[in-house]
């Protein structure tokens, strides 16, 4: 009879644990063989990420990576989920997104899957006279509504209300948000709003309607600016730390203000940051509730909503697998709500289609990939319990920062909080030039012969505040230009891929280039001759050795042929007759830039 050790788990108890020192030592090993001297940490170090924040991604986590202690789901820190069953019930709630009345849109969306509505109503949405119509058919007393009505919010209100009322929905039945966010339109727009009605609309919800919530901490405004997660989630805190103020100042206890609030947060394609955040910003809020002597309000009301930001309007459908990877995120890290936006948003308004399968990507998620079964699935991954905490004391202390300088409303005011969102653009615009962050389908693998999707024109959005910003901003224009060029034209810019030696020797370098130069919408020419490709810059692909042997003649022979640019497929070497070099880690956009300014592409 085999005796089991005590934690039942026999396999390979006869071999000796391996130590964190060993696995460092077979890294030595690795990295020695790719001509790098590292040793200890330092060879741990070099093959760890840095991310924005200042925080780092190791390539090895063990229990030796000490976190906070989560708790349990439901309960204070609420780190693992502000309701002890999470979302077992019946998943998450699937709301969707709509920006105009469209006849039967709303029904078709409630039918198939849908579990609440957000209706954008106002300047760029739906018109205040235009719920009842939105609505229409729609039982209210089953389906929760959020608005999003900027400076309508009292009108929007008023509105829905009316509608309960005329409808005879009993008022303990209404479930949503009238969507009030005084900060969140300041950032959009640049224009103060007066909180006086909201504070009113608060306490007739707090006492009239128990289900409905009033405002919405809407983080969006500063992602789409180009915040980091630490900075989206500081500035969601300072904003619903200001509500709290004015709540309280109007007469509501802690405990009534707390339940006025949801939050709203970006989810993107990087599912572990994703998690990271949404359990960070439950810590964080509890925190706040603590201090301000509530400890048992503190389980923040989340609303994901799938990033904007990384929504590219070339290649479009790529567009489905970032929002499906940015719902599992958000469905993993706990939110109570996840909005897909369907992947032709960045295009205008979206078809039935879109609409279709961004409600179904919630459907596939919950039901046959079954994610909502297990309460806070990442939980005990030493990696996302050390990023969650990481996270937190980032965000923290971009908070204190807005705190010291006079609160969110003197942030937006003063600028600073556009100061700060722009540099961090600005660092990782950087990356995105040298494609160290790749977007599929734009900076990495385009298909420049594509049609391309056309929809509706979109109302424009409330605007005058901080910019909106897209990760395929800069390619986009580069592609706009090629693409004028072949309105005009008849034929795209080109360049003629000079390949010498084998297959074996160019292919790589070949792959390579034709990928930069598609993703500025240069079409690579790769048959015939340089006279017959109607190419006036050329581009040199092979190895390294065949360069130190034919680069400077095959470079001269291209001249005489009538290239006036000549590109190498390879690092910076001196090899004459070559102008520019194109390689891994270089900046794509600007090379890409001056070769469309060479061709007279404008």
């Amino acid at each position: 009879m085999t005796v089991l050790p005590d934690d039942g788990l026999p396999l390979a108890a006869e071999f000796p644990d391996a130590t964190h020192e060993q696995w460092q030592r077979l890294v030595e090993g690795v990295l020695r063989k790719s001509g790098k001297e590292v040793s200890g940490t330092a060879a741990e170090d070099a093959l760890s990420t840095t991310l924005e924040d200042g925080l780092r991604t190791r390539p090895l986590y063990t229990a030796r990576d000490d976190a906070p202690d989560p708790g349990l789901p439901g309960f204070a820190p609420f780190v693992r989920g502000g309701r002890p069953e999470g979302n077992t019930a019946g998943g998450w709630d699937v709301r969707q997104r709509h920006a105009a009345a469209a006849d039967g849109a709303v029904l078709t969306d409630l039918e198939n899957g849908v579990t609440s509505l957000w209706l954008l109503v106002g300047q760029g949405g739906i018109p205040v006279s235009g719920i009842a119509r939105a609505l229409d058919g729609v039982y209210l007393d089953l389906a929760p509504v959020v608005l999003d009505a900027g400076r309508d919010v009292e009108a929007a209100a008023a509105e829905l209300l009316r509608l309960y009322e005329d409808k005879g929905v009993d008022p303990k039945a209404v479930r949503g948000n009238l969507g009030a966010d005084p900060l969140g339109y300041e950032a959009r727009t640049g224009t103060p709003l007066d909180f006086a009605p909201v504070a009113a609309l608060a306490a007739r919800s707090a006492e009239r309607y128990p289900g409905l919530r009033t405002l919405t901490v809407d983080a969006l405004p500063y992602h789409e600016a180009g915040g980091s997660a630490a900075q989206e989630l500081g500035a969601s805190l300072a904003t619903g730390v200001a509500y709290l103020r004015e709540l309280t100042e109007a007469g509501l206890t802690v405990e009534a203000a707390t339940a006025q609030l949801e939050f709203r947060y970006a989810a993107t394609a990087d599912q572990f940051l994703t998690i990271a955040k949404l359990r960070a910003a439950r810590r964080l809020w509890a925190r706040i509730a603590e201090v301000s002597g509530a400890p048992g309000a503190g389980a923040q009301v989340q609303h994901a909503v799938t990033s904007p930001v990384m929504m590219t309007r070339r290649d479009p459908w790529v567009n489905m697998l970032r929002t499906t990877v940015a719902t599992l995120a958000a469905g993993v890290g706990g939110a109570d709500s996840v909005t897909v936006l369907p992947f032709d948003h960045a295009l205008g308004l979206p078809d039935a289609f879109a609409r279709r399968i961004a409600r179904n990507t919630s459907t596939i998620l919950v039901e046959e990939s079954h994610l909502a079964r297990v309460i806070d699935p990442a939980g005990g991954s030493w990696y996302v319990e050390r990023l969650t905490d990481e996270l937190a004391h980032a965000a923290w202390e971009f908070f204190r920062t807005i705190e010291r300088d006079g609160g969110q409303a003197a942030v937006l005011r003063s600028g600073r909080i556009r100061t700060d969102l722009a540099t961090t653009w600005a660092e990782r615009s950087k990356k995105l030039a040298k494609r160290r962050e790749p977007i599929t389908g734009v900076s990495e693998f385009p298909l420049l012969a594509e049609k391309p999707v056309e929809r509706e024109p979109a109302p424009e959005p409330p605007s005058g505040g901080l910019p909106r910003v897209r990760r395929d901003e800069a390619y986009e224009e580069l592609r706009a230009r090629s693409d004028a060029h072949l309105t005009a034209t008849g034929s795209r810019p080109r360049v003629f891929l000079a390949t010498i030696g084998s297959a074996a020797a160019y292919t790589a370098r070949a792959t390579f280039a034709a990928n930069l130069f598609q993703a500025g919408g240069i079409e690579p020419v790769t048959e015939g001759t340089f006279e017959d490709s109607g190419a006036t810059e050329a581009v040199l692909c092979s190895s390294d050795a065949l360069y130190a042997e034919q680069a400077e003649q095959t470079a001269e022979s291209l001249r005489v042929s009538g290239a006036r640019h000549v590109f190498l497929a390879g690092r910076p070497a001196d090899h004459a007759g070559i102008d520019s070099y194109v390689f891994a880690g270089c900046d794509a956009v600007a090379v890409l830039s001056a070769t469309l300014d060479r061709m007279g592409v404008s």
